[in-house]
């Protein structure tokens, strides 16, 4: 029994060794390939480029491979096995569902960096299950160790948001490509196949500035689209509104927004957030160091504190129709018939002050989430066909950004993100009044993903090997091609529009000021700072199926 297991132990460890040989040998023939145009032309294998993704988003609106031969899942994996589990490829990034997983952030640790990001692992997921159906061998096993039990959920078109998916082929290529391939991308992704030229860049950078709401206006040049055979490509892009202003502003739009301007009747407070003339007129802020940068404001109370039950109905009658009968007796604003006589005024403000408990104020419609290690600030987009979209910032307190994000997992995230309290009172503390006040800054931004580099860290590696790539789920016996180029841009803009100690006495004054009479009571306050001051990520999801539309960082934002 032990020789069997040592047997075992020894052909693990053999073929640990020959996959690490294969990976030495893989990268020196990636350096060979990259170094030595002579040696394609005698093979005569044409490089395509079979993959570019992209698109534009208006929000309104290494480490290892882990790719293992004939290695064994980790505890936390998921059970279920493929096609490819079954065949010796396992790896870590597998999507077992539609919600954030560590494929949707891995992008974001590899290339940590100190700077704005942004991608969507939606259009990503698009982009290679597309590769993927048209791969055979182990080009295929690697994209379906990733892939997994992923399921794609088609989008809907509409003029806030659009979901597009084509193939463009060469002219001369065209009988090329398998027409169960092109009868798959249509069933499958309801995607075009267009045929092409590629004498210039013009038909395909015009669909994508149509797919694109007209924002992204040229993403391959004419030099580049005349090397290439094949561009696969997903273009999504969003154009929308959020429910309510984030901040009220004194212009034309047809986004509605809350008036917030907050007293409680005879009690000691006061809040407000006004409201902005104009795009000079957004408040500055301190970002990271920067006092300049643009912002918009949020603010929110909940008056939790029930003073009655805590000073007592008859305390706060004594001392209120004591304290007014004194004031009539004084005559300093006319006889005392003009007035409402003690009984009948402090009848009225025992009522008044009592109906201050429970009153909810806010700025506009957010959520949040406030610990000693994080802040989370969430906003919902308008509804279109159905689907609603939320925006998620996280910045962490104690660490910088790029520990945060090297650390974070999709479980801690979500663990967090599910404890966003709504602006309701219920949610907040009892026995105070809970004062939500924060600055969020206003970013705009671009950002081109390292896709295939980050890709063969992730262990999809034969597609872009010239001696490995297998297409054949695509393209005609005797094409031997393989994946050139793999590219991912974006951009974003988050604007306005769219993305309390009681005692038994009372502390304060009593008096006249503009003839009348008034006694505030102090009560106890306790503020949430949700000033967003420092680096932070951002997630923007499908708020039903938490699927991933967007995520990245921001470092820079908008400046005054």
């Amino acid at each position: 029994m032990e020789s069997k297991d040592s047997n075992q132990q020894q052909e693990v460890q053999q073929d640990m060794q020959v996959q690490e040989q294969n990976v030495q040998e893989q990268s020196l023939n990636d350096s060979a390939s990259s170094n030595s145009s002579t040696t394609k032309k005698k093979k005569k294998k044409k490089a395509i480029a079979g993959i570019i993704i992209l698109f534009m988003v208006l929000a309104i609106g290494g480490g290892a491979s882990y790719l293992y031969l004939g290695g064994n899942k980790d505890n936390n994996s998921n059970t279920n096995k493929s096609e490819s589990d079954a065949k010796g490829f396992y790896s870590t990034y597998r999507i077992s569902s539609n919600a954030l997983e560590k494929f949707d952030l891995e992008f974001l640790k590899l290339e940590n960096s100190e700077k704005n990001k942004i991608y969507s692992p939606l259009s990503i997921k698009f982009a290679l299950q597309m590769l993927r159906d048209g791969s055979e061998g182990s080009s295929k096993e690697q994209l379906d160790a990733i892939i997994g039990d992923y399921k794609p959920v088609r989008y809907a078109n509409n003029e806030h948001m659009s979901f597009a998916n084509a193939m463009f082929v060469r002219n001369s290529f065209a009988n090329s490509i398998k027409d169960d391939y092109k009868t798959k991308l249509s069933n499958t992704y309801n995607a075009e196949v267009i045929e092409d030229s590629f004498e210039n860049a013009n038909t395909l950078n015009n669909w994508v500035n149509n797919k694109t709401f007209k924002l992204i206006d040229s993403l391959v040049d004419d030099a580049s689209i005349k090397e290439l055979d094949f561009v696969l490509v997903n273009a999504l892009a969003i154009d929308m509104n959020w429910k309510n202003l984030i901040q009220c502003a004194n212009v034309k739009t047809d986004i509605p927004c809350i008036k917030y301007s907050v007293s409680y009747k005879h009690e000691n407070y006061f809040d407000y957030v006004s409201a902005i003339m104009g795009d000079q007129d957004y408040p500055a802020m301190t970002f990271n160091g920067n006092e300049n940068i643009k912002s918009v404001k949020i603010g929110a109370s909940f008056n939790n504190y029930d003073i009655v039950k805590d000073l007592g109905r008859d305390n706060i009658y004594n001392t209120i129709s004591t304290e007014y009968q004194a004031w009539l007796d004084k005559g300093e604003c006319g006889p005392a018939s003009n007035f409402p006589d003690a009984k009948t005024y402090t009848d009225k403000y025992i009522e008044e002050i009592n109906s201050n408990y429970k009153n909810a104020d806010v700025s506009s419609d957010f959520m949040i989430y406030n610990d000693d290690d994080v802040k989370i600030f969430a906003k919902d987009l308008q509804e279109y066909s159905g689907i609603t979209l939320q925006y998620v910032g996280i910045m962490p307190k104690n660490q910088n950004l790029t520990d945060f994000v090297k650390e974070a997992s999709p479980g801690d995230l979500e663990a967090k993100i599910d404890k966003l309290k709504e602006l309701k009172a219920e949610n907040f503390k009892d026995g105070v009044v809970t004062k939500i006040k924060g600055n969020i800054p206003l970013f705009k931004f671009d950002y081109e993903l390292s896709l295939q580099d980050d890709l063969q860290k992730m262990g999809v590696t034969d597609i872009f090997d010239i001696n490995k790539a297998n297409l054949g789920g695509m393209l005609t016996e005797g094409k031997k091609e393989y994946i050139q180029k793999a590219s991912h841009k974006a951009n974003i803009e988050f604007s306005n529009e769219g993305i309390k100690a009681a005692a038994a006495t009372a502390i304060g004054g009593a008096g006249s000021a503009g003839c009348y009479f008034e006694h505030l009571y102090d009560v106890p306050v306790e503020e949430i700072d949700m000033t967003f001051d420092k680096p932070y990520m951002f997630i923007i999801k499908d708020k039903a199926s938490g699927e991933v539309w967007f995520t990245g960082t921001v470092y820079e934002p908008l400046t005054k």
